[in-house]
């Protein structure tokens, strides 16, 4: 069969009519007839083309240990927030973006600890509770929490100035399913810029910036893990998050407290500010089969 415009869809979906994984051919099978379709309808030219492979080539070039270029293209073009909420649990707390930042294992930490190891700014407190969708309290859920400084600035953006691990803490929910950290209220902050994906933003007229927000996974046997985070209310961008991100039901008031006695409690001094963020996780299909 001659490769035409006209004949190219079906000569390369049939090249895949012996993919033995289902799943798979019916991805590629998908991927290339959506392809095709952008393809003939923005009919590119060679040199626009070559343009697009040369920008994907950069971005796979920005990605190290600490940045992940293409979790930040997926994230700016929406497709993360997409891909969360089609897989989004209905009867738990919604799910958001993992981001870009997610790249070192957060350290063990015990419940109160702080997590702010630059010990600046006013203490913030997060305290919630873990329960199942029908209310119970969840004991010994892994809450993996990660933040920006004050300042809007992750621990491996700034390895000169933040310690390894600032921002970042691994919790477990005690026996009745609360956990309680200390902190400083994270800054909203510019997504990186200085790769291929800043160089989009500024070609299409879109601002980088995140509004201030605090990252969390929680995960338990028998129940599905969510990925999401804590917005502070207020925030600038609040409404025009750079990654989709935002969800009403995820905005948060990050309030002053002058309660001498939660103050001690919590292991600071008045005033501080307080957050509560309760989480819900829904029960996994498998445990309900």
């Amino acid at each position: 069969m001659d490769f035409t415009v006209e004949t190219a869809t079906a000569a390369v979906v049939e090249s895949f009519k012996n993919t033995e994984d289902p799943r798979l051919r019916q991805v590629l099978e998908s991927l290339t007839r959506h392809l095709h379709d952008f393809v003939r309808d923005i009919e590119p030219t060679m040199q626009e083309w070559e343009a697009a492979i040369d920008f994907l080539t950069a971005v796979g070039q920005k990605c190290d240990d600490t940045r992940q270029e293409f979790v930040l293209l997926s994230d700016v073009l929406g497709v993360s927030m997409l891909v969360e909420t089609l897989n989004g649990a209905e009867h738990g707390t919604e799910s958001t973006v993992l981001g870009p930042f997610h790249m070192t294992v957060s350290p063990r930490r015990e419940l109160g600890d702080s997590i702010d190891l630059l010990s600046t700014g006013r203490p913030c407190v997060i305290s919630g509770r873990v329960t199942s969708a029908d209310g119970t309290p969840l004991p010994g859920v892994e809450l993996d929490v990660w933040q920006c400084s004050e300042d809007g600035f992750y621990d491996v953006q700034q390895p000169d100035v933040q310690p390894p691990g600032n921002g970042r803490g691994l919790f477990r929910t005690d026996d009745e399913g609360r956990f309680w950290f200390r902190s400083v209220v994270p800054s909203h902050y510019p997504i990186p810029t200085d790769g291929p994906v800043g160089r989009l933003l500024e070609a299409t007229g879109r601002h980088p910036f995140r509004p201030a927000h605090v990252h969390f996974i929680a995960s338990a046997d028998g129940h599905q893990p969510v990925t999401t985070h804590v917005f502070v209310a207020g925030s600038p961008y609040i409404e025009s998050d750079a990654v989709f991100a935002v969800k009403r039901g995820l905005i948060t008031d990050f309030t002053e407290s002058h309660d001498t006695q939660d103050a001690d409690r919590f292991g600071v001094t008045a005033p501080f500010t307080h957050a509560t963020f309760d989480i819900v996780l829904a029960t996994a299909p498998e445990a309900t089969s």
